[in-house]
């Protein structure tokens, strides 16, 4: 069974890396800076007024940004212990989960959120955004896969086995 420490590394280290390389994509995607990217994810929460907010809702937007990554993670991680075969599969597993966070992304928060839409399909769109949500799963999976992978009658790290004395 995997250590709580390395559950909650799993958790951190794949949410907030997939989250702010998640921030990086969405400025190459939309050819926004920084700080509106951040703006336009704290408009989930309080609509247009972010635009408008300066530092303030920038810094409210990179929090969300990173809580949603750690909760998408959490998720992940937690399926990932009741079903190792996300882990053993974790290139399949975490691509499939891309598709799943574009989804829920995109026809669930952002219709529930204060923005309250629902994105346009275009081609490149679902090109370039799927792809962004694609990496995301990546990353959290191979997270998952490499710190969670314990031998089941030992408890041990795989890697740890290898090591000879």
């Amino acid at each position: 069974m995997a250590s709580k420490r390395s559950i909650l590394t799993a958790i951190v280290g794949g949410g907030v890396i997939a989250a702010t390389l998640d921030i990086g994509a969405a400025m190459l995607i939309s050819g926004a800076g920084l700080t509106t990217i951040l703006q336009f994810i704290a408009s989930g929460l309080i609509g247009k007024a972010a635009f408008g907010g300066g530092t303030a809702t920038a810094v409210l937007g990179a929090a969300l940004q990173e809580a949603m990554g750690l909760i998408i993670a959490a998720v992940f991680v937690s399926a990932s212990l009741a079903a190792p075969v996300l882990r053993r599969a974790w290139i399949a597993a975490g691509l499939a989960y891309g598709v799943v966070i574009y989804g829920v992304m995109n026809y669930v928060v952002m219709p529930l959120s204060a923005v309250g839409r629902v994105p346009t399909f275009s081609p490149e769109g679902l090109i370039k955004n799927g792809l962004a949500m694609l990496a995301f799963g990546l990353i959290i999976a191979w997270f998952a896969q490499r710190g969670l992978q314990d031998d089941a009658p030992t408890g041990r790290r795989r890697d740890a086995a290898r090591i000879k004395p």
